[in-house]
């Protein structure tokens, strides 16, 4: 046995209301890149390559790794508080 109008109606809203949850995580690919690579904010002096404003750790280890001899203010005065 069917569900009646309000059943199709309240499955319907639950599905899309998860399908449109999950296209604006971004996710992968081609169309999430916008949102992946938007707030790429923190660039290091030294040799410009840049990392999302999220990495915080892997720009220490990179200004660790990558050049031994600045610290990391030096290298991403941006962080510096």
């Amino acid at each position: 046995m069917g569900g009646g109008n309000a059943q199709k109606t309240a499955m319907a809203r639950a599905k899309n209301a998860a399908k449109a949850k999950a296209e604006a995580a971004g996710g992968g690919g081609a169309k999430g890149m916008a949102s992946r690579t938007a707030a790429m904010d923190l660039k290091c002096t030294v040799c410009m390559q840049c990392f999302p404003n999220t990495q915080l750790k892997a720009a220490q280890a990179h200004a660790e790794s990558k050049h031994p001899k600045s610290d990391f203010a030096t290298c991403f005065p941006m962080c510096s508080q």
